[in-house]
């Protein structure tokens, strides 16, 4: 295996980390730009700059967003399938990701972390992974933002592999393809992505939680915008005539089951989850995701929240709604089979990491999902992210160091078994 030290064979890798995890990329759902915040060039540009000192000449970023680099092949390794690795510059919108302070816990000996600011605390209770971390360096924010580990931690891993690629010349592989990503948390990480012209048979997206898991399932996921129309009129001449369609949601809201919802459901348990509402007494939109992990389980979904959206109608004289579904993305497992190597040799990647291989799957999305729909069969690879999209996102050092290693090994499997 390449080596720089053995107390430490990625010594740059943790400062990579907190260098991007400072730059501001947080995505905007409600934008109509794309990349949805010019802010995600910053990072992309030091990127540029980062690539191309690793020997990376080819690294560019396009107008939409999209970094890219070529890793070329060794000698007599130029007939071993071009594969890529891929993580997202952006961070969800939904916490700030501004004025990120990443806050070390080195040695952690287990129990509650204390955040420096508001009082915040990641609980063991509810991170029960933080057990395998005990003597590790914890790495979390301070208490005012997340973290941005999810997908930061990604990116520091794979520039550090090419690192250490490139302070080896020697060392074997087959082309490797790098992409950076902008807005995926919101969904569009990949929207104008050229599978075709990238060139690469199979990607991994470096975006996923607890080291040694790959995970080959995400959720096919729709979206519902119902809109509830009511009547306006002068509140002071309201009476018998009024219908706040504000309240018609709210009502629709409210009668949603708890049952099937994210805060119930767990493992390969889809869920309906309102996440806005925004409006007047004249109309109101309420934005729901619809996740199921068998597309065959949408549609069932919509047919229930058009019931409760009727229902709600139905306590409103003189309201109306209507429903608009759009789909997302779907189970990347089913475009995953058609390339059984892409699991195989992440598994056995694993394994060679040393660790025990874990085949997942992903309460959520990622790239990869729209990819291997597009012919580009993705899996997720472990980074160390935990508890992300929040203020209490975590990640071990350690996790990442051994998700550095893996990057390696899988160019290893596909360059050993494929030449």
């Amino acid at each position: 295996m390449l080596d720089r030290n053995a107390a430490s064979p990625f010594p740059t890798l943790i400062d990579r980390f907190v260098t991007y995890a400072k730059i501001h990329t947080t995505s905007n759902e409600e934008s109509e730009t794309y990349p949805s915040t010019e802010r995600q060039f910053d990072l992309a540009r030091l990127l540029i700059d980062e690539l191309k000192a690793v020997g990376l000449s080819d690294a560019a970023v396009d107008d939409n967003c999209y970094v890219t680099a070529t890793l070329s092949a060794s000698a007599d390794c130029e007939k071993v399938p071009t594969i890529a690795f891929i993580s997202h510059m952006d961070t969800y919108p939904e916490v700030s990701g501004e004025n990120v302070v990443p806050t070390f816990h080195e040695n952690y000996q287990g129990g509650d972390i204390d955040l420096p600011k508001e009082g915040r605390k990641i609980l063991a209770g509810e991170n029960p992974y933080l057990a395998k971390c005990i003597g590790e360096t914890i790495i979390t924010a301070d208490g005012t933002t997340l973290l941005g580990a999810d997908d930061k931690a990604g990116i520091a891993e794979i520039l550090e592999a090419l690192t250490l690629i490139h302070e080896n010349p020697e060392w074997k592989h087959g082309l490797v393809k790098i992409a950076f990503t902008p807005d995926e948390e919101i969904g569009q990480g990949v929207k104008y992505f050229d599978v075709k012209k990238f060139g690469a048979i199979v990607a991994y997206t470096m975006d996923g939680g607890q080291r040694g898991e790959v995970e080959n399932e995400t959720f096919c996921a729709d979206s519902a915008i119902v809109t509830f129309v009511g009547r306006d009129i002068h509140p002071g001449y309201a009476k018998d005539k009024m219908v706040p369609s504000v309240k018609v949601a709210a009502e629709f809201v409210a009668g949603l089951a708890r049952e099937g919802a994210p805060e119930t459901t767990e493992g390969m348990e889809g869920y309906i989850h309102p996440i806005s509402i925004k409006g007047n007494t004249s109309e109101t939109e309420v934005h729901l995701l619809i996740r199921d992990f068998a597309q065959e389980g949408l549609r069932p979904k919509a047919e229930m929240i058009d019931k409760y959206a009727a229902a709600a109608c139905e306590k409103w004289p003189n309201s109306s709604y209507k429903i608009e579904i759009k789909e997302y993305y779907r189970n990347m497992k089913y475009d995953l089979e058609k390339e059984p190597r892409a699991m195989a040799y992440a598994l056995e990647a694993v394994q060679r990491a040393g660790m025990k291989p874990l085949q997942g799957s992903i309460r959520g999305g990622t790239d990869g999902s729209t990819l291997s729909a597009k012919g580009l069969p993705t899996p997720n690879i472990f980074t160390g992210e935990q508890d992300f999209h929040g203020y209490g996102e975590w990640i071990c050092v350690k996790d990442m160091e051994l998700a550095t290693e893996t990057i390696l090994r899988i160019m290893e499997v596909w360059t050993e078994k494929e030449s």
